[in-house]
């Protein structure tokens, strides 16, 4: 297993196949992991709560323009 694999794993799909499907669940991957070091790093003390929302919120938009850009 690379390095790369264990930092950042990806599940398996298992939608219905359009390379649309697959690339925006490889971005909502993405996101969660972001999003589940964000809230560590706002646990231990590292963010701010307004801090960690901001960049979780700005994430979001990021998705969100993903999903737009596929469709």
């Amino acid at each position: 297993m690379s390095h790369t694999k264990f930092m950042f794993p990806q599940s398996r799909y298992y939608g219905t196949f359009t390379p649309e499907n697959l690339m925006f669940n490889a971005n909502l991957q993405e996101f969660s992991h972001r999003v589940s070091i964000i809230c560590a790093l706002e646990t231990g003390g590292k963010l701010s709560a307004h801090e960690a929302y901001s960049k979780i919120e700005e994430l979001w938009q990021q998705l969100n323009q993903s999903k737009q850009n596929l469709l």
